[in-house]
């Protein structure tokens, strides 16, 4: 029977299906970093096992990793205890580890495929739900949890239910100035956070065939914000040329072997998907959320909603909390927004290109008195190339704080970048929940041109603002 590629890679790793209707799965590959992973080594030893390929596996720390001196001592002692247990535990498991300055070190789901580990076909966990990031080469990615964890280090494999299958159709040509993150976020804002609950989403159509592999990772990153288990784009020409050349990847006749059956990796004519969603991406316009929850999102040259604009109690209930804890009155233009401060990264926003757009943005300008601007590149690769390239120096010279260390940063906010109560920013990460970037903090997601232009404008704005 013709088959969605999602269930082609579930199918060819199945161990075993039970009685109850669960498959064991293999995985290929389980990533690691060092906020979810103590719990999982003590049941390891609790229970007198080994990990079972810890050449399957590798870790790095990036949640709670400084970013202003990376030679400074983690602040927080929770932090620094997990730091501590990630080396000790990657050390007597013999797990491959990149700590914090090691050139190889940096947020999990921007290490992973810079470093070639993530190939077409393959699956792929983490202690963290933006593994779906992964799905971009035409993998099944997915986050997992503590439990799940031990168990893969244990045995290789995960038991799992088999996901449904959602296809999102995206036609036509993205215009100039909207991106793979306002893509998403109009996305969301459309199917809501359970939208696609349950399912592994695939991207396709002609919009998503021509986004770069970077912003292809950006799309299935925010998968999760929809409810998904998965997120995952079909590899074609554009994922090989990524790949090409990367540690680990295969040359000569195995590469082309590879190749061949990576080509072979899409969905059947005449699949069936259990939901299909379609926008047009020649309508589609830069976005931005207003809310507490991504789907809160709308486009920048509309107004913040009212209550009253949403058809439900329970939406009309949501808004209202939210506009209350935004400080937001209804009615008010985007643009009108101001902020206190901009953050440009996270495993959403912060390889080479997003750096690349802000840089664009920012030449020749400056970042308006009383905005700080914070950028954080997701690895210390993406670093090392950023200074290559010189837009260190158009961040210095526009007045934005480029740091020296790599990691999740005010994503997260489990180091010291945070906002303070009541601080409001525009932010390139994934979450916009109350008090995800510290308590009382007020985030509006966008993309890194706005991010940057925002930073210019001291209010929301894109680059056509300035």
């Amino acid at each position: 029977m013709p088959s969605t590629l999602a269930r082609k890679i579930w199918r060819e790793h199945t161990v075993r299906t039970s009685d109850s209707g669960e498959d064991l799965l293999y995985v290929d590959l389980q990533l690691l970093h060092e906020v979810n992973t103590p719990q999982a080594f003590d049941r390891l030893r609790a229970a007198g096992r080994t990990v079972r390929r810890p050449d399957l596996t590798v870790g790095t720390e990036d949640h709670n990793t400084p970013t202003v001196d990376i030679r400074r001592r983690i602040a927080d002692p929770a932090g620094r205890r997990q730091s501590e247990l990630m080396r000790a535990n990657c050390a007597e498991f013999g797990i491959p580890l990149h700590r914090l300055g090691d050139p190889g070190q940096g947020i999990v789901h921007v290490i992973a495929p810079e470093q070639g580990l993530i190939r077409p076909g393959t699956t792929v966990v983490c202690c963290d739900s933006h593994t779906t990031t992964l799905g971009a080469f035409g993998a099944l990615a997915f986050g997992i949890g503590a439990s799940q964890v031990e168990h893969v280090l244990a045995t290789q494999t995960l038991p799992m239910r088999p996901l449904k299958d959602l296809s999102v159709t995206v036609g036509g040509t993205l215009p100039p100035g909207v991106t793979a993150k306002d893509l998403v976020l109009a996305l969301i804002s459309r199917i809501g956070t359970s939208g696609g609950q349950g399912h592994a989403v695939e991207y396709r159509g002609t919009a998503v065939e021509a986004l770069s592999m970077e912003a292809r990772m950006t799309l299935c990153n925010m998968s999760v914000e929809a409810g998904s288990r998965a997120g995952l784009v079909a590899p074609d020409a554009t994922t090989f040329r990524y790949l090409r050349g990367r540690p680990g990847v295969p040359t000569g006749a195995d590469w082309d072997e590879e190749v061949a059956h990576w080509s072979s990796l899409r969905t059947d004519d005449g699949a069936v998907f259990d939901k299909r969603v379609s926008l047009d991406g020649g309508m589609l316009s830069p976005y931005v959320s207003w809310g507490t929850n991504p789907a809160q999102s709308a486009p920048l040259d509309s107004r913040v909603p009212s209550p009253d604009d949403f058809a439900t109690a329970e939406e009309r209930a949501a808004a209202e909390r939210a506009l209350a804890y935004m400080g937001l009155a209804p009615g008010v233009p985007m643009r009108d927004i101001g902020v206190d401060m901009v953050f440009l990264g996270s495993c959403t926003n912060g390889r080479i290109e997003d750096l690349r757009a802000a840089a664009d943005v920012l030449k020749g300008r400056r970042v308006t008195d009383g905005i700080h601007m914070v950028i954080v590149p997701g690895s210390a690769a993406v670093r090392r190339q950023a200074v290559d390239e010189g837009l260190d120096a158009v961040f210095a010279e526009a007045g934005a704080d480029f740091r020296a260390g790599a990691g999740c940063s005010m994503c997260a906010a489990l180091n010291e970048d945070r906002l303070r109560p009541g601080q409001r920013a525009a932010s390139t990460n994934n979450r916009n929940y109350e008090g995800r970037q510290g308590k009382g903090s007020r985030t509006h997601i966008v993309s890194p041109s706005v991010a940057a232009a925002t930073a210019v404008a001291g209010r929301l704005a894109g680059p056509a603002d300035l």
